[in-house]
This record gives structure tokens, sequence and C-alpha cells, in this order.
């Protein structure tokens, strides 16, 4: 069965093999051009916020921290940081937005413990970070993570 994705997984193990040419181009070739568009229609990069959930959170994260548009926050739902060990060198003029980390405690896919980790490693250099844990969330998504979800994007974006 075809699996499309954003880049390969070969696992979850911080330190563990990633594909880093394929995160590097998505961020480069998708999120950029995503971006782009949305300029094109006249949005300022600085009231855009970038988020996704699981892998595309990783590429949220890793995008919103590395590109070189300033953009207004980003969001990441049960993922993590990848190429955790590019920062904070590869840090973009993005590293002070604000920034929402969710996840399930019951999530077996991207187990909180690489959520936390991920967390961590980014609170050393990524001061603006809002954490958040829902109890008995697997790898899914809540309805009080999606009101969180709506009053991060309210805070980053004023005046909707």
């Amino acid at each position: 069965m075809r699996m499309p994705s954003w880049f390969d997984l070969y696992g979850l193990q911080i330190g563990g093999r990633e594909d880093q040419e394929g995160i590097k181009r998505a961020a480069k070739e998708i999120v950029s051009e995503l971006i782009a568009q949305e300029e094109s229609a006249g949005i300022k990069s600085d009231r855009i916020v970038v988020g996704g959930f699981s892998q595309g959170g990783a590429l949220a994260l890793y995008s919103a921290l590395t590109l070189d548009k300033q953009l207004a926050g980003a969001m990441s739902l049960s993922s993590w940081l990848p190429i955790a060990s590019d920062f904070p060198k590869a840090l973009s003029v993005n590293k002070n937005i604000p920034i929402l980390v969710c996840h399930g405690d019951s999530d077996t896919v991207v187990t909180p413990q690489v959520g936390l980790r991920s967390r961590t490693r980014m609170a050393e250099f990524a001061p603006n970070i809002t954490s958040k844990i829902y109890r008995g969330v697997g790898h899914s998504s809540s309805q009080e993570e999606m009101m969180d979800v709506r009053d991060f994007i309210r805070k980053c974006l004023p005046n909707l």
C-alpha cells in the first residue's frame, strides 16, 4: 500500500536515524511554497501560523525554526522536533515566536517521552514555548486540545 508522507520515517528514537535530506527538502520546497502562496494572496508572513499533527507537526516545528520568513507562531500536536542536533545553530528569525506543543499522555505512536525530550531540547533555545498534556488522549486529538489550538491562534493573530 502506498503511504504518502512529508519525509521518510525510520523510527522515533531521539538521536536515531532520520531522513535529514527529506525533512530539509520538505521544509524548503513545500512549507516555504505554501507560505509564498499566502504572501502572493496578500497575507504577510508574520500573520501566518504553521502547525501540524504527528509528522506534519514535526515538519511545522523544523520549518518554523529554520525558514527565513518571520512567522506569527508554530504548533505541534502529538509530534517531535526532527534533526534536533541542528539546533540552536540552524535557528532562523523565528527563534522567539510563540510555539504550542500538545501531546496526549496515552500516545503509543509518538510517545509522551519523545514529545517531552523534544520540548526539553527546544526550551534550551526557544524561550516562548507553551506545552500542554492531555489526559487519556492517544495519537489523536481532543476537544480540549482544539480549544487550546484556537486560543493559541487568537493569541498569535490578534484582530482576526
